[in-house]
């Protein structure tokens, strides 16, 4: 993130669409041409904004014109509440506030691969104005320069630049086939873990009797929890997995139920900049989360599970 740009109270819109016109196209010139504005129109402009806010936007170059750190910060900010500006105006003179435009979204592999597909197409026809693009990642994104509109993630950090709300919340459960037997005593058994760090050790469960530990031999390691299930499935061994993915084949009896892991509830949030005026784009997704996941029960998310 850039400094923080000093507040102006008379600050020219136009002015600063201006600026974000130039530092957008990396140029006056190309600006220009773009936009069909005269070069000297739009240095002019510039020059009273940097004089407004006190500010060197620009470090201007024999040939080249590059963002000073105030003014990349200004861009990052600009471009976004100019968007949501001109999207206000349009709505207003449509006569309503329809969502369209471009929505970015940044999801969590899981979740994209179990219920984003649906989502995403369900929104797409009863919003058809909006252009939505989902990016998969459990990587925690910087939405204000890498321009994401909405971010879902698992159990997230707190962050005072960002608020939302939890609309999902899950477990862990160990879950196995009926043909393999929970090993009675410091016995051990064949499990399939997600990621290279986790060796053998004990999984500490909570079940109808109370809790109590299941030694474990990790036998397999996969980087995607859809791949432990599958290989759960194939009766290679035991996992910790979302009761989510695998409440199906609970309930069909593919798979057994050894116990709710003992640890931290899994919550699901959707998550957008504080700072930032709400878009009736965002608002209608944040609505459609919560039409899709009412009560944001494991079993509402389990019912996207195929497979």
């Amino acid at each position: 993130m850039g400094q923080t740009v000093p507040l102006v109270e008379h600050m020219d819109l136009l002015a600063l669409a201006d600026f974000n016109l130039v530092a957008g196209h990396g140029g006056f010139g190309r600006a220009a041409r773009a936009s069909g504005r005269p070069k000297a129109t739009l240095s002019r402009r510039v020059g009273e904004l940097e004089a407004a806010l006190g500010l060197r936007l620009f470090e201007r170059g024999a040939r080249a014109l590059r963002l000073t750190q105030e003014g990349r910060a200004l861009h990052e900010r600009a471009g976004a509440l100019l968007t949501e500006l001109e999207e206000t105006a349009a709505a207003i003179a449509s006569g309503g506030d329809r969502p369209r435009g471009r929505l970015r979204i940044s999801a969590p592999l899981l979740f994209s691969q179990t219920a984003m597909g649906g989502l995403a197409a369900g929104f797409a026809l009863r919003f058809p104005e909006v252009r939505l693009e989902v990016t998969t990642e459990d990587r925690a994104v910087d939405m204000v320069e890498e321009g994401f509109d909405l971010v879902i993630r698992v159990n997230p950090d707190r962050d005072e630049s960002l608020v939302g709300r939890a609309f999902l919340r899950d477990r862990l459960v160990v879950v196995a086939t009926p043909g393999l037997a929970r090993p009675a005593g410091e016995a051990a058994v064949p499990a399939v873990v997600r990621g290279a760090g986790e060796g053998a050790g004990v999984w500490e469960v909570v079940g109808a009797k109370g809790r109590s530990g299941i030694a474990v031999d990790p036998v397999l390691r996969l980087s995607s929890l859809v791949m432990v299930r599958d290989a759960v499935r194939a009766g290679v061994g035991a996992a910790r997995l979302p009761v989510s993915l695998v409440g199906r084949d609970l309930a069909a009896g593919r798979l057994v139920h050894w116990g709710d892991v003992d640890g931290p509830e899994i919550a699901l949030w959707a998550l957008y900049p504080s700072r930032r005026l709400l878009s009736a784009r965002v608002s209608a997704f944040l609505d459609f989360l919560k039409e899709a996941f009412p009560t944001g029960a494991p079993e509402e998310l389990a019912a996207y599970v195929g497979g």
